[in-house]
């Protein structure tokens, strides 16, 4: 991989920034950390400026504004270096210096055990959200370039960043919507973890590429006729499914051949109307296997993932996924809160703060996590458990989606709901039939919680939920059973 320069940060940068003030500090913060890293060297034998300068150009590809580049720029500096959060705020501006902060590991010297120490910075990067969520977006840039370079670690340490790849900043970046980072983060952890299966998934999708082009790009190519016929005005990309994609496929005891989803085409057009005018097109055109619809227009991800999913019989009996979404939709899609940067424009860190706080529901859940739990290392398993395992979505009977860790049950969906709910609960009802209230909650449920303002819940729910939310309030609150 070709080492990034500055004139490829600056290049970056210019295409989107034009305000030369802007462009004056983002100078004015590479020379600096320049000059500050000047001797340092990277186990590669690389100049250490390599790092940070690599980390902003991964931020300026998002189209970060002027301050976050600065920062990644910096991120490094007050850890390695003589700078101080004051000496930044004084030669740039107090939002760069808490940034660096934010990012800023805290000292060894303040821990009995290595253990203590990765668990509290790890707690301070993920609570960091609730300040800005671009300090976890600098620590996702800097997980990658780093993820990148592993190469020159030990195999100790290789393994180890892997497994903290997996286990914290793949979920971050899957929770922001992020995808894009997240899928390459994933590759690169599993090459680490598991080589072997990760060599074996690369062989063969060496074999099976330039059929695989073949079928979508004939695909892509009478679909183009079609759609310049109904005059709907869109582009269009192929793709092959993520090695760690098709290694999740696999562990689970499938083919190649039966991933639906191994082949896929993204149409992206002006406007949802035109998506949903191009999907009957595409049914028109190719028998849809109707078990793999998903209609994420209608009901987005949680993480506000949107488009239009629909696995087709192709040609030479290829099973085919067509991606049909706007061309902001992509943007997010790929991006997640970042594309707000490009979508947004202005005032784009103030909405993705709002938007992050209001729209994605893990952010509650680590505020409630953060708030409940003191000690970091619990506070780092429960939201592992809670949030970074496998979860599921129910809905309310108004169709909003609830996300919670699987094996909940209908009292963590209560207190979800609300405290005084959790606590006043007596019965459930879920898809229109009562149901005892630990009864384990699958995915897509249609929940309904039945209360009684003079209740009080049982101290014994303690032990049939999954939450740590539920748990600390009905350990509060909890009656305890008559014998």
């Amino acid at each position: 991989m070709r080492e990034v320069t500055y004139d490829d940060l600056m290049g970056n940068v210019k295409s989107y920034i034009d305000d030369n003030d802007s462009l004056e500090m983002i100078s004015k913060a590479f020379f600096c950390a320049n000059r500050l890293h000047a001797g340092q060297k990277r186990q590669s034998g690389e100049d250490y400026i390599v790092h940070p300068l690599s980390v902003a150009f991964i931020l300026s590809e998002m189209k970060a504004d002027a301050d976050t580049i600065c920062a990644g720029l910096l991120h490094d500096t007050i850890e390695d270096t003589s700078m101080s959060r004051d000496i930044i705020k004084d030669e740039f501006n107090e939002t760069i210096a808490a940034l660096v902060d934010g990012v800023t590991k805290i000292s060894k010297m303040n821990f009995s055990s290595r253990e203590e120490q990765v668990a509290t910075n790890t707690r301070k990067i993920i609570t960091s959200l609730q300040e800005d969520v671009r300090i976890v977006i600098i620590k996702l840039a800097d997980r990658l370039h780093n993820m990148r370079t592993l190469e020159y670690k030990s195999e100790f340490k290789q393994k180890e960043n892997a497994l903290e790849t997996m286990e914290i900043f793949v979920p971050l970046a899957y929770n922001l919507g992020a995808y894009k980072i997240k899928s390459e983060l994933e590759d690169l952890a599993l090459y680490y973890l598991k080589n072997e299966a990760y060599v074996s998934i690369e062989d063969k999708l060496g074999e099976i590429e330039p059929e695989a082009n073949e079928v979508t790009s004939e695909m892509a190519f009478d679909m183009t006729g079609v759609l310049n016929k109904h005059g709907i005005s869109f582009d269009y990309m192929t793709r092959i499914k993520s090695i760690y994609g098709i290694y999740k496929k696999l562990s689970k005891g499938k083919k190649m051949s039966d991933i639906h989803d191994l082949l896929a085409i993204k149409i992206m057009t002006n406007n949802v109307e035109d998506c949903y005018r191009t999907l009957g097109l595409v049914h028109n055109e190719f028998a849809p296997l109707n078990s793999k619809f998903r209609d994420y227009i209608g009901l987005p991800k949680t993480n506000m993932y949107r488009s239009l999913h629909t696995t087709v019989f192709g040609y030479d009996g290829h099973l085919v996924q067509f991606q049909i979404r706007t061309y902001d939709m992509e943007k997010i899609d790929t991006y997640g809160l970042t594309a707000y940067w490009d979508i947004k424009k202005h005032n784009a860190e103030y909405e993705m703060q709002e938007d992050l706080k209001n729209k994605l529901p893990f952010f509650q859940t680590i505020k409630d996590i953060d708030y409940l739990i003191n000690d970091n290392a619990e506070f780092v398993r429960n939201v592992k458990r809670e949030l970074f395992n496998k979860t599921i979505y129910v809905y309310t009977y108004k169709g909003d989606v609830v996300e919670l860790p699987a094996g909940s049950t209908p009292i963590d969906f209560a207190y979800k709901l609300g405290t005084d709910i959790g606590n006043t609960m007596v019965s459930a009802t879920v898809n229109d039939a009562y149901v005892p209230v630990d009864t384990i909650l699958q995915n897509r449920d249609r929940v309904k919680i039945i209360t009684n303002d003079k209740s009080l819940p049982n101290d014994d729910w303690k032990d049939k939920v999954k939450t740590v939310k539920a748990k600390r309030l009905i350990k509060k609150y909890g009656i305890k059973p008559e014998d």
